[in-house]
């Protein structure tokens, strides 16, 4: 004779049918474990990708891995620069940006010189970490800005992610930098810094969530931005808390409190307290885009359209 199964145990089994066993959502976050990945780390210490039915792993390597991973299929989403997903898509990587972790670039150019305005810039050398990516754009969008050229009005030099320790021992006069990076960390160590805005000259979002094509087409894609937009918010509404939840992932070497509270003024915008976290100012992007042109980055008659969409944003999230 057969012995009844507990009730208890029936309903147990019930109920993990109908919720169906999560999802594994594989994420790239760049370089290393960092305080600046704190509202995905968060999303997922309170369970938010969890509501969703998603079990996420993340996966630091810098961009330039992850992006042939995300191609490839081992990764479902990245989280890099705009200009990533931009110049992929260019060269017909089926890849659209999704989301945007902050509302405008926190790219700057700093010095420990007096610096009030691009002319400034004039007969100086900047440091830059390399001829690619968002800190290039923007830097070449505001020499154009002031009528400078690279080369005949400024010398760049290559320095690589040495940018802070190159401008405090003057073998630059200036370096394109982070004003939730460098920025705090010299004025943590008392220093008087400069620092030029590139946002009016090259007004593009920052960091943001990246996939692919036929991602879009299923719900997960949504699920994904919902959560993360709710890190987002956790983030910004109590960041002294986010930090704490999030540390042990990065470490004591990851990041400081000051720099996540940096952050945070980038996150929002009066566009997301509108249209919800994350979204895309879609002026922002189309006059970014038009400065790519002009650079030679992208060819002419280029959409900013073409490389992001709003589509997955949840306005209730903000």
């Amino acid at each position: 004779m057969k012995r009844a199964l507990p009730l208890l145990v029936l309903l147990a089994a019930a109920t993990a049918c109908a919720q169906g066993t999560p999802r594994t959502v594989n994420i790239g976050l760049g370089y290393l474990p960092n305080v600046q990945f704190t509202p995905f780390y968060v999303a997922d210490k309170l369970g938010y990708y969890r509501s969703e039915g998603l079990n996420v792993k993340f996966q630091h390597g810098y961009v330039s891995e992850l992006m042939p991973l995300l191609l490839q299929g081992k990764l479902d989403f990245l989280v890099g620069d705009p200009e990533d997903a931009i110049f992929a898509r260019n060269q017909g990587a089926p890849v659209k940006y999704v989301m945007a972790m902050y509302q405008k670039s926190p790219v700057t150019v700093f010095s420990l010189k007096p610096l009030n305005r691009a002319s400034d810039l004039s007969g100086k050398t900047v440091g830059i970490p390399g001829t690619f990516g968002s800190s290039y754009a923007a830097l070449r969008a505001l020499l154009d800005s002031a009528g400078l050229e690279e080369g005949r009005d400024v010398r760049l030099a290559s320095i690589g992610f040495t940018q802070l320790d190159a401008v405090r021992a003057g073998r630059v006069d200036a370096a394109v930098g982070f004003v939730n990076n460098e920025v705090v960390q010299l004025r943590d160590a008392g220093q008087k810094v400069y620092t030029l805005d590139v946002t009016q000259a090259y007004p593009m979002v920052g960091v943001g969530l990246i996939t692919l094509d036929k991602t879009l087409s299923g719900d997960l894609a949504r699920k994904v931005v919902r959560a993360s937009q709710r890190g987002l918010k956790f983030t910004v509404t109590d960041p002294a808390r986010a930090f704490k939840l999030a540390q042990p992932v990065f470490g004591s070497g990851g990041g400081t409190l000051d720099i996540l509270k940096a952050s945070t003024p980038l996150i929002q915008s009066a566009a997301t307290r509108a249209g919800g976290l994350g979204l895309s100012n879609p002026a922002a992007w189309t006059k970014a885009i038009a400065a790519l042109v002009k650079q030679g980055s992208l060819p002419a008659g280029a959409k900013a359209e073409s490389f992001y969409t709003n589509s997955l944003i949840s306005k209730t999230v903000r």
